[in-house]
């Protein structure tokens, strides 16, 4: 028995240190108690289930032999890469499934069969996905997003579409800039910033509006933005915030459901989705349309992440997404271009309002 021993010993341990890093980070970088006390549980049930092993736990201390174990010294490339607490807890979580796995299996061939180990197994990776949505920065659910593009406006003024945009009841202004130099681009971030921050009604310099930057985290963080958005086939949500910081809030353009669970899964803090119509802005090789936004809204999961329906939205078809449920319009040309985007603004904002009520 002196082997099972020191497998269940080892793997104890493993499985407690992971246990405790994930109760570490519910108490101490979400200062949520409830998930603090639950993964606390977690630990102290898995040292019920260890003692009532017919294995005796002197014997587990008896076996231990730290300096001659060979796995001491292995070391894989991953374990030295950490991007964030949602990765550190994505490694604790596995390590103590795998863990609580390699002891259920153990005991199986001493004798004890205890349903306790399987049930806390689905317990850790309950807590997991707590912790790790927990740990996602969060992002407001704009109600309508104008995406600021130079050779969309008229006579190239953008200034002129962002303040009419704000005036209107834009409350996100996304910069969408694909090749500016990026001195240039940078400036321009950091104009559209200051431009929301003088929005009125605040002094002290931070936004009323949401300024959001397409692609570039880095652009972002040097602005002081309020977040990036990307494409399906730019960075990811981890590597954008290993850029710009863990508190970094990403959103993701999705065009199908799947995306839209991939985007989740990895860490978005928010979506958009689409086209929802035909658009000249952005050739799509087809459109999601409304029906996708219906899918969308109909899963539980996702239905509660922030997002904004994009694509050939006008003040004609608005008002369609919003009967299905949309909480978020983004547009682009119909604004930019437009003779007068403060009034496109405040029709397409006022179609938002009234679909929620307000």
């Amino acid at each position: 028995m002196r082997s099972e021993a020191r497998i269940i010993d080892a793997n104890a341990n493993r499985a407690s240190e992971g246990l405790r890093t994930l109760e570490d980070i519910a108490r101490f970088a979400l200062d949520n108690a409830g998930l603090s006390e639950r993964a606390k549980r977690a630990r102290h049930g898995l040292a019920g289930l260890l003692d009532a092993l017919p294995l005796p736990a002197s014997l587990r201390i008896t076996v231990r032999d730290t300096p001659g174990d060979v796995g001491t010294g292995i070391r894989t490339a991953r374990e030295g890469q950490r991007i964030g607490l949602g990765s550190v807890a994505a490694a604790a979580a596995a390590r103590t499934a795998q863990a609580v796995r390699t002891i259920e299996e153990t005991a199986k061939s001493i004798g004890s069969v205890d349903p306790g180990f399987e049930s806390l197994r689905y317990e850790v990776y309950e807590i997991e996905r707590l912790v790790r949505t927990g740990l996602i920065p969060a992002s407001a659910q704009w109600s309508l997003c104008v995406l600021i593009t130079e050779s969309l406006s008229r006579e190239g003024d953008w200034e002129r579409v962002a303040r009419a945009a704000i005036a209107g009841g834009a409350d996100c202004l996304q910069l969408r800039e694909k090749s500016l130099p990026d001195r240039t681009l940078l400036a321009r971030a950091r104009r559209l910033r200051a431009i929301a921050s003088e929005s009125p009604g605040r002094t002290d310099g931070a936004s009323v509006v949401s300024v959001i930057i397409n692609d570039r985290p880095d652009i972002a963080l040097l602005a002081g933005a309020d977040g990036v958005h990307v494409g399906q086939g730019d960075l990811s949500p981890a590597d954008v915030r290993a850029v710009a910081g863990a508190g970094m809030p990403v959103g993701v353009s999705t065009s199908s459901f799947e995306e839209a669970r991939a985007a989740m899964a990895t860490g978005a803090s928010s979506v958009g989705l689409g086209p929802m119509f035909p658009t000249t802005t952005k050739r799509k090789d087809a459109i999601a349309g409304p029906e996708y936004l219906r899918a969308f809204l109909a899963d539980e999961d996702l239905a509660v992440l922030p997002h904004l329906c994009i694509g050939g939205i006008s003040t004609s078809n608005a008002g369609e997404l919003v009967a299905v449920g949309a909480r978020g319009l983004a547009v682009s040309s119909a604004v930019c271009g437009a003779d007068d985007p403060e009034e496109v603004c405040r029709a397409l904002r006022g179609i938002v309002d009234a679909g929620r009520g307000a």
